[in-house]
């Protein structure tokens, strides 16, 4: 589990690292990448991986856990981003 959730992280900071070199620089798109993604993407890691243990009783992942898994992933960081963007006075479109 811990090295799903570092596969996760890592994935997520490469592919915004990548969208990001479109607007800024490799220090600057890597540093942002960080700091948007770092806490909501293990929060969600940690979640999908809580489900994934309590509904299979391990680390056994199958089909049906997975739609559940990715829905519970999904709605986990929505607090913490929303937060951010309102305490940055951000908009998110």
């Amino acid at each position: 589990m811990i090295l799903a959730i570092i596969n996760g992280l890592i994935t997520s900071i490469i592919l915004e690292t990548f969208i990001l070199l479109k607007q800024m620089n490799f220090s600057q798109s890597l540093k942002t990448a960080l700091g948007m993604s770092f806490i909501s993407m293990i929060s969600m890691e940690i979640a999908m991986n809580i489900v994934d243990w309590g509904l299979t009783g391990g680390a056994n992942l199958t089909w049906w856990v997975m739609p559940i898994m990715l829905i519970v992933g999904f709605i986990t960081p929505w607090p913490y981003n929303y937060w951010r963007l309102k305490k940055f006075d951000l908009a998110c479109h």
